[in-house]
């Protein structure tokens, strides 16, 4: 039973994150080498704005935004559930190699395939999650103790071992690679916002608005994933068919995000954590905030690093890195 206090708590908070959001997007669209002036922003919504002014909102401006916003909320619910079925604080699709495996996966696609341009931007997401469902598979096989299960801190330490490994292969995969191809990889490991364009929302938008109720309605089933084993088969549950389920999912939203995004780490493992201080550690109470708190985060990073340094900026990604590898240091060492 959740006290109706901190669910009134929790529905003030995304009400917040909901006006914080939109506060920040407003914000975004009115900064930067293309802009539209605050004063023409809803003249030019409602269609009576310049050819130029249109031209920046809907096809530079809230393309990105829109794509940055449903990237954050992915990652954030992907670290959720990674952490609810590991029992691992510090599991994040980035950290723990899955967004290096989508993308080799993409790299190899990318080198080695030809490309369809009308069918490309729906074929990345589906090439990304094969590439990060076979390194999940891999890093949980390798992390899997019949005796003890799951172990929080080998699934740590073989997933970075993997991201490492991803990485080097990476290297050799663009080292003979043209320079334009080049170019493109070097920007997605940098976590630079690169598909932003509305061919690429429409890609990503079907596995958010699938598996974000779907990750919703097993939130319960997560919360009994995070005991320890023997209560957790005490309780009737199939262990291992659910954490396969829920990998699946938490591979498939990471896959979708970074396809568009880039290689984003840490926003999975930073939004759950400021959800749990928040409203505390049940699934169903803070998972729906870190989703809001990731979308937000990323907004930030993209609109404070692409305003820094004009016009190319810094790429999100490392936005990012700069506050989540501190942030990831100090739970380590905590935990």
């Amino acid at each position: 039973m959740i006290h109706p206090d901190l669910i009134k708590k929790q529905r003030w908070l995304l009400i917040a994150l909901f006006i914080l959001m939109g506060a920040t997007a407003f914000i975004s669209i009115g900064m930067g080498y293309s802009s539209v002036s605050y004063s023409r922003l809803i003249p030019t919504l409602l269609g009576d704005g310049s050819f130029k002014e249109e031209f920046i909102l809907f096809s530079i401006r809230l393309p990105r935004i829109i794509i940055t916003i449903l990237a954050g909320m992915a990652l954030a619910l992907s670290g959720s559930i990674l952490q609810g079925m590991t029992r691992n604080d510090l599991a994040d699709p980035g950290i723990i190699g899955i967004n290096s495996g989508a993308g080799v996966a993409i790299a190899v696609f990318f080198l080695f395939f030809p490309i369809d341009a009308g069918s490309f931007a729906y074929m990345l997401p589906i090439v990304a999650f094969a590439g990060a469902l076979l390194t999940a598979c891999l890093i949980y096989l390798f992390s899997y103790s019949k005796r003890y299960g799951i172990q929080p801190v080998r699934l740590v330490l073989v997933g970075v071992g993997f991201s490492m490994a991803l990485s080097g292969l990476m290297i050799i995969l663009i080292s003979s690679a043209e320079r334009a191809k080049v170019d493109f990889i070097a920007k997605w490991l940098a976590g630079n916002i690169w598909g932003a364009d509305w061919p690429f929302i429409w890609a990503i938008l079907p596995w958010l608005v699938i598996l974000i109720p779907f990750a919703l309605y097993k939130s319960q089933m997560l919360n009994l994933l995070g005991l320890s084993e023997p209560v957790s088969i005490g309780v009737g549950i199939s262990i291992n068919r659910e954490r396969f389920m829920m990998l699946i999912v938490a591979v498939a939203l990471a896959a979708s995000a970074v396809s568009v995004t880039g290689g984003i780490a840490f926003i999975g493992l930073m939004a759950p954590h400021m959800a749990k201080a928040l409203v505390g550690p049940r699934n169903q109470l803070f998972i729906p905030i870190a989703i809001l708190l990731g979308g937000w985060l990323l907004l930030l990073a993209d609109t404070i690093g692409r305003n820094i340094l004009e016009p190319d900026g810094i790429p999100a990604g490392i936005m990012i890195a700069i506050i989540g590898a501190p942030y990831f240091m100090y739970l380590l060492l905590k935990k």
